[in-house]
């Protein structure tokens, strides 16, 4: 487990930052093996190929928990910025009611700090695949309650929590364990699984009426489609509200983000996405690029998505999230 110096650097910071969310904590950074697959077909497919990458995570319990006590864990997953002090706000409210946490690192552990535009150097499911491999390493902790465990995120992270729970992807991974609860703000729900086959936990996407990054009604249309074939999901959305509704900042244009409002794309039970042309899979970044070009309209595709905060709709999110956590992991 050796990292370069700016890497080491970069966890000690993280570690401090998120130290100062919550001082009443006991805090550890988590390392543990995971991999690189570039789509879920990889995962699907062909995981014991895959090129192993060691990924690294805070873990932090409640200060006071007794030696013989289990905890609920909600594994927190960040969006295409990576961690936001938004973030770290839900993640010291669970905190705060006891709930043990653990901050996902998939960026900083590849040395990325930013996907937005691109969306191929850390992927979906590259960080699925650290999320259950955390899972793995977590569920043995002795004061971790294996069955009350969530995941959550934002965004790029939404996405995380809500495939997360498509049954071809995460049975490739690990046909063990499950995730007790799935709790997705803003997810790009732009891809359809032919096969809608996802977990019986609770799954609930917090969405804004207004978003042009990863638009609400993709979210509606999916968790529609997927509550007939029997999932426990529900949907919420927030009126006069963009992507990141949660932030305190006001919102602004992101100049490098892509406006995805009209591209829908299928999924083969296998994880490959395809592009609207041809039915051709999308299983390499330069195939990505094409597909998602043309979904967007290509050299006319729109950039320059409204991200930002909703005072409103930021307080029932957090009011929604501490009931939704409350319920599934202590009831």
């Amino acid at each position: 487990m050796f990292f370069k110096l700016r890497n080491n650097s970069a966890i000690i910071m993280l570690t401090l930052f998120s130290y100062l969310f919550c001082l009443d904590s006991i805090k550890d950074t988590i390392f543990f093996t995971s991999a690189n697959p570039f789509s879920f077909r990889d995962i699907i497919e062909d995981l014991d190929s895959q090129k192993e990458q060691e990924v690294f995570g805070i873990l932090t319990l409640p200060n006071q928990i007794n030696e013989n006590q289990k905890v609920p864990l909600i594994i927190g997953v960040a969006g295409s910025k990576d961690w936001a002090s938004h973030h770290l706000e839900y993640i010291h409210m669970y905190q705060n009611m006891g709930i043990a946490t653990f901050e996902l690192h998939s960026f900083q552990s590849r040395e990325i700090s930013s996907t937005v535009g691109t969306q191929v150097d850390v992927t979906t499911a590259m960080i699925i695949l650290d999320s259950y491999k955390a899972f793995e390493k977590l569920s043995k902790y002795s004061q971790i309650n294996k069955d009350k465990v969530a995941i959550t995120g934002w965004s790029l992270g939404g996405g995380v929590a809500l495939f997360s729970g498509w049954l071809p992807l995460k049975n490739a991974i690990n046909k063990d364990l499950k995730f007790a609860a799935h709790l997705s703000y803003y997810p790009p729900c732009i891809v359809e699984p032919k096969t809608l086959d996802f977990t019986d936990s609770p799954m609930h996407l917090l969405v804004g009426e207004l978003d042009d990054w990863v638009p609400a009604d993709a979210c509606v249309d999916l968790a529609s489609k997927m509550k007939k074939n029997g999932a426990n999901i529900e949907v919420t959305v927030y009126k006069d509200s963009h992507h990141s509704f949660d932030r305190k900042e006001p919102p602004k244009i992101v100049e490098d983000g892509y406006k995805l409002q009209d591209c829908r794309l299928s999924m083969r039970d296998d994880g490959a996405v395809l592009m609207n042309f041809f039915n051709i899979p999308m299983t390499t970044p330069f195939l990505q690029k094409v597909g998602l070009a043309l979904c967007t309209k290509g050299i006319f595709a729109e950039r320059g998505p409204t991200f930002g905060g909703n005072s409103d709709s930021r307080e029932k999110s957090f009011k929604f999230s501490r009931s939704f956590m409350e319920e599934n992991l202590f009831e």
